[in-house]
């Protein structure tokens, strides 16, 4: 029994968090601005939950979709439904469980944030489909993972303004750059394997294609902070970000897969610097 519960926890991807992390941190950016920097405590237990649940059902619904492809990839020929030390029904049924408990933590929220929440869960079950076909998947992905925000200020204030949507197109580029990273790390077996990603769409104008997407992020953020007239504080934690993605573009500029996967990694102290220069904004404000 423990041993089939380390391999559902492997599905879920508990003992690599770095996913949850870079789910949490938009959420929380979105959290912190719809409140005024104090969200609202109920409001900030559901979407940490919430976060929790999605990031995991993401994961075993993606390992459910590419059970016949993550065999045949370096990366992820170790993975429980790869190695089928979990059975693609059980995958379904763990997915299903998730997936209900999600649903679940939607009962106590606003009517549009429900909404907003179903039309959340459909692109995160699409996304694991559209690699097969779709020559840039990251972006779907990126307004999965962007979804958080919306919700966020639909729960706290009501609505969606403006400053709500400028932040979902930072978090949107920002996921399709650190995403890049990530697919750089695959992108030799995904070009034997037919499948899609934006490292192969983008080919040796990449890491250029990445600069671009990091200097439009925090392009973005620029507009949030100065419309909502954020201080110094926030502006430290911007520069901060600038300078994690002066040096991620250094880790990737010989294209190797480790020193990728490193840049990828390092976007979690991104969002953090981020989420610091906001909450330290509010707290001395």
């Amino acid at each position: 029994m423990s041993s089939r519960l380390a391999e559902y926890a492997r599905l879920m991807r508990l003992d690599r968090p770095i996913g949850l992390w870079l789910l949490l941190w938009p959420a929380l950016w979105a959290l912190w601005l719809s409140g005024d920097g104090h969200p609202d405590e109920r409001v900030f237990v559901i979407f940490v939950a919430g976060t929790f649940l999605m990031r995991a059902a993401g994961c075993v619904i993606n390992d459910y979709a590419d059970r016949k492809l993550d065999p045949q990839v370096r990366r992820t020929a170790g993975r429980p439904l790869a190695q089928g030390a979990v059975s693609p029904a059980a995958a379904l049924g763990l997915f299903a469980v998730l997936s209900v408990a999600a649903l679940a933590l939607l009962i106590p929220l606003g009517r549009l944030t429900q909404q907003l929440a179903l039309i959340g869960g459909a692109l995160a079950v699409i996304y694991p489909f559209l690699k097969r076909f779709f020559p840039l998947p990251q972006a779907w992905l990126g307004a999965a993972f962007a979804w958080s925000v919306p919700m966020a200020f639909a729960e706290q204030t009501g609505a969606v303004p403006a400053v709500g949507w400028m932040l979902f197109a930072a978090v949107v580029f920002w996921t399709v750059a650190y995403d890049t990273m990530y697919a750089m790390v695959d992108r030799e077996d995904d070009l034997k394997l037919g499948v899609r990603s934006s490292a192969i769409l983008f080919g040796r104008a990449d890491r250029v294609a990445i600069a671009i997407l990091q200097v439009a992020t925090l392009a973005s953020l620029v507009a949030v902070g100065r419309l909502i007239g954020l201080g110094r504080w926030y502006w430290l934690g911007l520069l901060t970000a600038a300078a994690l993605a002066a040096w991620q573009q250094w880790l990737i500029r010989d294209r190797e897969p480790a020193a990728c996967f490193r840049a990828f990694l390092n976007n979690n102290y991104f969002g953090m610097a981020v989420f610091v220069g906001l909450a330290l904004h509010y707290h001395f404000r």
